[in-house]
């Protein structure tokens, strides 16, 4: 088994230590190559315009992070066209799938590029170009590999001329255009041709060749070698849909409706989940991704390990119809835990309206899956996910549960991205997200935001005032905006843009949104007045960021808006990505 995931710099040691098996899997597979070529790929994913392509590194790693596999594509925007620069997996896992699970996400990452295809280079497989039976059979090979997604050299150029003359295995250039019945018109070619060999052959190819292999292109459009190995594989492989990354990771907790507890007032139930999904589903904007199962050290990272072990062991206990609510609190002593379990409720809790039953525990691990699973998506490359879940999380502490919540869905999936990069969290919901900023007050690494109604008037009351900084090495990592009980759109939009501006200055590679819906019109646990136009231009706002962005459903509790105003912030949030991209394709 392996997972692929994008690499998308050099700072955190898990992405060096992939880097310096990406480097030596490449010395050892390509013996020819230039060794500066490898050792400067880190920085040509710190710097992405340094050398006049944006590369973009993957690797398929196994379950001990041993990279497996690996690709690195360029990307030109102004030609709207990528270049396969390496495709590689380790020789002794022949025939398991990395290359092609490897190829697969490269074409999903193209498409979300909007570019008209992908160019790379294959060795000959004539034998007047290639003498060597050996080397043609595996040129062959390769060829028939990329052929299966409609893959095939470019007709009638000069492409594969030697520069040295008498040299054998000259390249032919490859087109894939992902099925998307690109034309490749004369003048086009003419370009990416010219793009190609004078920035990632300067060193070898002067002007002269460059010149006369440019020449060489006469077809308008360009033609591609009819299929030479396997025509209905083809045919089957072009039809196949590739997952386009532009499209939001959709991740539903499947485990919810038996944490439904049946009192009035209590208003975090089920139905919220059905609400949004159904206002979702006709978009079309979202691919569902089922969750998958994590092991319970991801929690503890977080949480107290003994609260764990205890919100387990009571609820194991509860009925599943009879809630607990916590009503004795430790305010004078917190050293001796009571040893019945129902009244140790309130030891681990912060309110009296958070009950435990006989099933919160299963909802609220399920829950913690879900908000991995979506991580895991970014990690492989997608722009967004969504973790739709509830129990939602972010009131939950290191060592407490409380506001509904049990366990930090968002604090779990950021200290599981913050491994593979810095992460900055956003919390947007009308409560102050005291979870994470308990659980990361002492860190640098995970930056923690809250824009929420000022705990003089709004729950949880005692955190989010704006002098919480963070402590110790955190210090000026945890940043609360906290606003007036009645404001207006211009006056929460203004106060969004310093925060993103935070982010961005921050550096982040992963940006994780608490999304709560609390701040809507008639909501009956906030005061603000939002509505689906206000919800559209947050979700622009951050969409405009331009980074790899996880969704966690916080609150939200007005049933009669909340699926309308879900899916206004996601059509804003997809917009705003768009016109970033619009202009990273026109800078």
């Amino acid at each position: 088994m392996f997972r692929i995931r994008r690499i998308f710099d050099d700072v955190v040691p898990a992405n060096r230590h992939a880097l310096e098996q990406v480097r030596a899997l490449l010395r050892s597979q390509f013996e020819l190559l230039d060794r500066q070529k490898i050792d400067r790929i880190p920085e040509s994913l710190r710097h992405p315009l340094k050398y006049r392509f944006r590369s973009i590194l993957y690797v398929a790693e196994d379950h001990r992070s041993t990279v497996r596999g690996l690709a690195l594509l360029d990307h030109d925007a102004d030609l709207k066209f990528c270049y396969l620069d390496y495709l590689a997996s380790d020789r002794r896992l022949a025939g398991r799938g990395v290359g092609g699970a490897l190829y697969e996400r490269v074409r999903s990452e193209a498409l979300s590029l909007g570019v008209v295809g992908v160019f790379f280079e294959c060795l000959p497989d004539d034998p007047k170009l290639c003498p060597n039976p050996d080397v043609l059979k595996q040129n062959r090979a390769r060829l028939k590999f990329y052929e299966a997604y409609g893959a095939r050299p470019i007709m009638s150029t000069a492409y594969e001329t030697p520069v040295h003359p008498g040299a054998d295995n000259p390249p032919y250039l490859v087109f894939d255009d992902l099925a998307q019945d690109s034309v490749l018109g004369r003048s086009h070619l003419k370009q990416v041709i010219t793009s190609i060999l004078e920035r990632k052959y300067e060193d070898i190819c002067d002007p002269a060749y460059v010149r006369m292999v440019v020449e060489s292109v006469r077809d308008d459009p360009a033609r591609l070698r009819p299929p030479r190995y396997a025509v209905a594989q083809v045919v089957e492989k072009r039809n196949a849909a590739t997952t386009n990354l532009t499209k939001i990771a959709l991740v539903v907790t499947d485990q919810h409706e038996i944490h439904h507890v049946r009192e009035r007032g209590y208003v975090e139930a089920p139905v919220r989940i059905k609400s949004i999904r159904q206002a979702l589903d006709l978009t079309g904007d979202f691919d569902t991704v089922p969750p998958r199962t994590f092991g319970d050290s991801w929690i503890t990272a977080v949480h107290d390990p003994a609260y764990v072990r205890y919100f387990k062991r009571v609820c194991k206990n509860a009925e599943p119809d009879a809630p607990i609510y916590p009503y004795v609190f430790p305010i004078r002593n917190r050293a001796r835990p009571p040893v019945e379990l129902p009244i140790r409720a309130g030891y681990y809790c912060i309110d009296t309206f958070t009950p435990i039953s006989g099933h919160a525990h299963v909802a609220a691990r399920r829950a913690v899956d879900c908000a991995l699973t979506a991580a895991h998506e970014l990690l492989s490359g997608r722009r967004t996910a969504y973790a739709l879940v509830r129990p939602p999380g972010h009131h939950a502490e290191r060592g407490f549960f409380g506001g509904f919540c049990y366990f930090s869905n968002a604090a779990i999936a950021a200290h599981y991205l913050s491994q593979f990069g810095k992460v900055a969290m956003l919390d947007i919901d009308y409560h102050h997200g005291n979870g994470q900023q308990d659980i990361f007050y002492g860190r640098r690494d995970v930056l923690t935001l809250s824009i929420h109604g000022h705990p003089r008037f709004a729950y949880p009351y005692f955190t989010g005032f704006a002098d919480e900084r963070g402590e110790g090495e955190g210090v000026g990592y945890n940043v609360n905006y906290p606003l007036p009980e009645t404001i207006d759109t211009a006056h929460y939009l203004h106060t969004l843009r310093l925060a993103l501006a935070r982010v961005r200055d921050f550096g982040a590679t992963y940006l994780v949104v608490c999304f709560g819906l609390d701040t809507a019109k008639g909501d009956p646990t906030g005061t603000w007045s939002f509505t689906g136009r206000d919800f559209t231009a947050i979700g622009t706002e951050i969409g405009q960021v331009w980074l790899p962005c996880l969704v966690l459903q916080e609150g939200g509790y007005n049933n009669r808006s909340i699926g309308a105003n879900a899916r206004c912030f996601f059509s804003g949030l997809l917009s705003g990505q768009g016109q970033q991209l619009h202009r990273q394709r026109h800078r």
